[in-house]
């Protein structure tokens, strides 16, 4: 890794007491913490964010502190629970606050669900790719009972995949962080070079 630690913003997209996503989330930036990494965690449940409405998001009150958070970001964390097959309300509502944020920057997904997850996960990759943001080429899934309970991870499988997807954000995200970088510095053409100064 670089001398400037790679910065992650983990949202959690579930408005649950006893979220699962959001012990999955905390576990995953707990270790990345450990790593040596920032992380800056957004609890939409704890920090709830109006409803996006193209003409006045900008002027809601707190919007720019949470662009700030989202722009400094080199990875964004995303978890959420598995809603009829789709991303929950909330999580949906963060992302389309933002587009140009995402630019260049690196999708990690985590889905509670009880069906994989995998129409969630393919949801939030074709956000990231609206977004010109690269993802991960998989999510994690997990379902509580199964894999958390009590607020703890008890699966030894999802320990093992957690701990596959702390070590590719870190990896991939560090690589794409310093092109990312490369990118908005330089006059190479490329897609990044819209949001240039």
């Amino acid at each position: 890794m670089s001398d400037n630690p790679l910065n992650f913003l983990a949202v959690v997209g579930s408005l649950r007491r006893d979220s699962v996503t959001r012990t999955v989330v905390q576990y995953i930036a707990d270790q990345l913490r450990a790593a040596g990494c920032a992380v800056d965690v957004l609890d939409l449940d704890q920090e709830p964010l109006s409803p996006y409405h193209p003409d006045a998001a900008e002027d809601k009150p707190g919007f720019l502190a949470l662009q700030a958070r989202v722009d400094r970001a080199d990875v964004l964390l995303l978890g959420t629970p598995d809603y009829h097959g789709g991303v929950s309300g909330t999580m949906k509502n963060f992302l389309d606050h933002f587009w140009h944020e995402f630019a260049g920057k690196l999708f990690a997904t985590v889905v509670a669900s009880h069906e994989k997850g995998l129409t969630v996960t393919d949801q939030l990759r074709t956000i990231a790719r609206q977004c010109y943001a690269w993802s991960l080429p998989y999510g994690v899934s997990f379902t509580d009972k199964q894999d958390v309970q009590n607020g703890q991870i008890v699966s030894d499988s999802l320990n093992k995949r957690l701990e596959m997807l702390i070590r590719d954000v870190r990896v991939y995200g560090e690589l794409l962080a310093r092109q990312r970088r490369a990118d908005l510095s330089g006059a190479e053409p490329g897609f990044m070079a819209r949001l240039r100064g």
